[in-house]
């Protein structure tokens, strides 16, 4: 029976984020018997740090399975405001924090708070997938400006002040460093620099923060630390990369107390609160698990290095060691017009085409908007043989044009 129902152009017209789209193939092909060496998604291959682990058993067994406060529970707030105002000098109060399933909600509650329709909205591409999604719940216009290879992936504080000038209705920015996928880090100076170019106007600023320990050189800064933007800005944390806990959705956001009381009337009329079984574990991790937290970061730097000197060596192909994150992006561009193909077409290649018995399962730039195009993302949470295994892949892979031809053949959409 055909249903009289109709949907919402909004839920017609969604988006998801690809790596769980990919991964989902992989683990289709990987269930069929292929080897896949997966570097799609942005998991941790770490175990939950210790603290962690231990605290959640204990909140189980101790009977901390009933409903807390929608805002977080109160000692929990606390330690996270000592936290980043040790860690990242953020003049941060209990006040100021709000707890919430990790960090990507905090997107839709930012729309929500400040985006109304035809609001236009800063984007920083390539960006996060589930950026513009947040903003089309709201109406709101995405306003988009590249960030460069040449620039080291740097935000152009010219873009952001040509988007104030010549937006219609300039209202908001959503600011992501270290940068997912390109690994790049806005600088103390570009944070001064856009932190003096919004100061004072009626546009609010998302600064989405989840690899605030993955700087490999120097230490984390956030905009949030320069002078009036708790007043402008929402920055948002989570505890699924630093300490390996991203099943278990734990996250916070940071901002002033009125707008961190409007996100908690947001989650008390949407999620109730966070269990607090999760938030006892989470801090736990913040309480006792920094030297193991950092002892990983210094294997994800590793990781990291090792996977760009690999792919140094592949013809054809230019890549940055990324400032941050546990992501590497490298060009392409060159390998897929010799091929004839689009970079995520290049990507789905060398999983689903490029060897009938094994594949390798990445991102294709385009996936993270139309500034991604020719580029690769590959995530390092495999052991590091497999990230090299990967590489020697890739190299056979692109020469193999008989091949290629044929995947285009049966899945044209990915054509150049």
């Amino acid at each position: 029976m055909s249903s009289s129902l109709r949907t919402s152009a909004f839920a017609k017209g969604l988006n998801t984020e690809t790596a769980f789209d990919v991964l989902a193939v992989a683990k289709q092909l990987k269930a069929a018997g292929k080897d896949v060496i997966e570097l799609q998604i942005g998991d941790s291959p770490f175990p939950t740090t210790k603290s962690a682990l231990a605290a959640g058993k204990k909140a189980i067994d101790d009977g901390l399975t009933r409903y807390c406060p929608s805002l977080g529970l109160p000692a929990f707030r606390e330690v996270i405001a000592e936290t980043v105002k040790k860690e990242f000098h953020i003049p941060a109060t209990v006040e100021n924090v709000v707890v919430g399933p990790g960090a990507k909600v905090f997107e839709q509650f930012f729309c929500e708070l400040f985006v109304e329709p035809g609001d236009d909205v800063l984007l920083f591409s390539p960006q996060f997938p589930t950026f513009e999604p947040n903003i089309a719940r709201r109406g709101g216009v995405p306003y988009h400006v590249p960030l460069k290879q040449s620039n080291a992936f740097r935000p152009d504080l010219n873009d952001v002040e040509k988007f104030i000038k010549t937006a219609k209705k300039p209202k908001a920015i959503f600011f992501n460093f270290p940068h997912n996928p390109t690994g790049g880090v806005a600088t103390l100076e570009d944070l001064k620099g856009i932190a003096d170019l919004v100061r004072g106007r009626d546009i609010a600023l998302f600064s989405d923060e989840p690899y605030c320990h993955m700087i490999w050189e120097g230490s984390h800064n956030s905009i949030l630390a320069q002078p009036g933007m708790m007043e402008q800005c929402v920055g948002a944390y989570t505890f699924s990369k630093s300490y390996s806990m991203s099943g278990w959705r734990v996250g916070y956001a940071i901002s002033s107390k009125p707008i961190v009381d409007m996100i908690g009337k947001m989650i008390n009329t949407s999620l109730s609160c966070v269990p607090p079984i999760n938030q006892t574990a989470a801090m736990n991790a913040l309480l006792h698990d920094t030297a193991e937290r950092d002892s990983v970061m210094q294997l994800f730097k590793l990781k990291v290095q090792k996977l760009v000197n690999a792919l140094r060596t592949v013809e054809g192909l230019e890549v940055l060691m990324p400032e941050g994150t546990f992501y590497v992006f490298p060009n392409v561009a060159k390998i897929c017009e010799r091929l004839k193909i689009k970079s995520h077409g290049l990507a789905m290649y060398l999983l689903e085409g490029a060897d009938d018995k094994k594949g390798v399962a990445c991102l294709g730039g385009e996936c993270f908007g139309t500034a991604g195009q020719g580029f690769l993302r590959f995530s390092c949470a495999e052991p590091d043989e497999k990230l090299l295994e990967a590489v020697e892949f890739l190299k056979v892979a692109i020469t193999r044009e008989d091949r290629v031809k044929k995947y285009l053949e049966t899945h044209p959409k990915y054509k150049a």
